[in-house]
Parts: C-alpha cells; structure tokens; sequence
C-alpha cells in the first residue's frame, strides 16, 4: 500500500506550533477536591501505562479526571512544557490516581516528526514515557541537526522512498544512538523506523485529527473530552487540572 506519508511534505524549516486563541476554560465554576485513589499494592500510579487507540496513558484507568495530549516531538511549545511540567504532573497530579495522562502523536511538521515518533514507540510500555521525557530534553540537539542539513541532501530526499526519508532523518538527528544508550537495540530500532503499519497509523491519525479541528496546533489538550483552548504551558494545564478537583 502506498504510504500516507507521501502527503505530508517534508518542511525542514520547523513550522509554528502552539495552541489556539482562548483562556484554557478557567472561567469554568472550580470542582470540589477529589480524594486520592491507592495504587495497586508495590506500585505507584505513574508505573501503570498502557497503550491505547491513538496513544500511551499512564495513571489510573480509572481517574475521575482525563487529561489528554496530542504533541509532537520536536514542536518547541510541547518540549517547554514538557520540561517544565512533566515532574508535576506526574508526581503530583498523575500519582495521585486522580488524574491519568495520555499522550497522542501529533505529526505537525510532516515527514520530520515521524523518526522521534516511531522510536518512541518502538519498545510499548516500558519506555514510552521516560523515553518521551528525555526526547523532550534534548530537542534542541535534535532540532539543531535537522536544520543543519545541506541543501544538497534535502533534494535528495525530495524523491526518496518514504522509509528511505525516515531512516535518513533519524539518522541526521542521531536518534539511533539516542534510543541505543536507553535500552532499544539498534536492530530493533531501525526495524520500528521501517513499520509501514505505524508510519500510517501515524500520519493518518494526523489527518484525522486536523480535519476533524480537534488539533490545531501542537499541543493541544484535552480534559474529559473537553478541549482547553488556549492552554499551551504547564500552568495552563495546571490551572485546569486543580480546577477540575485534582
């Protein structure tokens, strides 16, 4: 079948991303406090993960509170709220069992996007958000090696074969060794970078989600299947989370 990627351009100059225009709901009338939930015994909330339909969630699956993001990996307004509110989040919201978190792959630059993305998910649940975290840690390296690209080898991708373009993009930005130095064995990660089935899975929930108007820019969230519109920082999300009872 012929990839989906081949709809998706390859822009090496990174687009804009971000959310859209709004005041992240906080006019909403605030929740009353909710109880922490125990986690199954000799764990905690944040060692719980599973896949699901569009992504990973970790937490309780039975959270009375949902947050829902989709991001891409080398959008810089995902990596700055990455950094600065995974360890809440997690420790403080998702720990917990009053909130869980999902997040959905969000192709927003195209082509470029998709090496971090399958990588990511290439070793399931074990790694998923860890390997997240510290993608979003070094981002810029990432970023500063894609830009850094010739002009002479962005021609040559021009016409490539889709998994041709993806190898060389993970290439270019060092995301073998990344994944390497985390557990993922090369020969396993360069088999993920050329998984036809997850590269359109990928792109086609991409197209999905941006036709439909869920995501207009990256990240975008998602509380109990309502959107926060205009929460792109972690006190944004914050905001919204202690005003929903966390």
């Amino acid at each position: 079948m012929k990839s989906r990627l081949l709809l998706l351009a390859l822009p090496l100059a990174l687009a804009a991303c971000g959310g859209g225009n709004g005041d992240a709901n906080s006019s909403a009338p605030a929740a009353s406090p909710l109880p922490a939930v125990a986690a199954p015994a000799g764990q905690d909330w944040t060692q719980v993960v599973s896949k699901t339909a569009e992504g990973y969630v970790m937490g309780n699956p039975n959270a009375p509170i949902k947050l829902v993001e989709y991001g891409s990996r080398l959008c810089p307004a995902c990596g700055a709220f990455a950094r600065e509110g995974y360890e809440p989040l997690t420790n403080n919201y998702v720990k917990s069992g009053k909130v869980s978190w999902e997040f959905r792959e969000f192709l927003i630059h195209g082509a470029p996007d998709l090496p971090p993305a399958l990588l990511g998910i290439c070793a399931g649940e074990a790694t998923f958000f860890p390997v997240l975290e510290q993608m979003y840690q070094s981002q810029q390296g990432f970023n500063d090696k894609l830009q850094a690209m010739s002009p002479e080898q962005q021609k040559a991708l021009q016409n490539a074969k889709p998994v041709d373009v993806i190898k060389a993009l993970a290439d270019q930005m060092d995301l073998i060794n990344f994944v390497k130095q985390r557990g993922i064995p090369e020969a396993k990660a360069r088999q993920c970078l050329s998984d036809m089935t997850q590269i359109d899975r990928l792109t086609k929930q991409t197209q999905d989600r941006g036709a439909d108007g869920t995501v207009t820019g990256t990240p975008t969230f998602i509380l109990n299947g309502k959107p926060l519109k205009g929460a792109v920082s972690w006190p944004d999300v914050q905001a919204a989370l202690k005003n929903a009872g966390a």
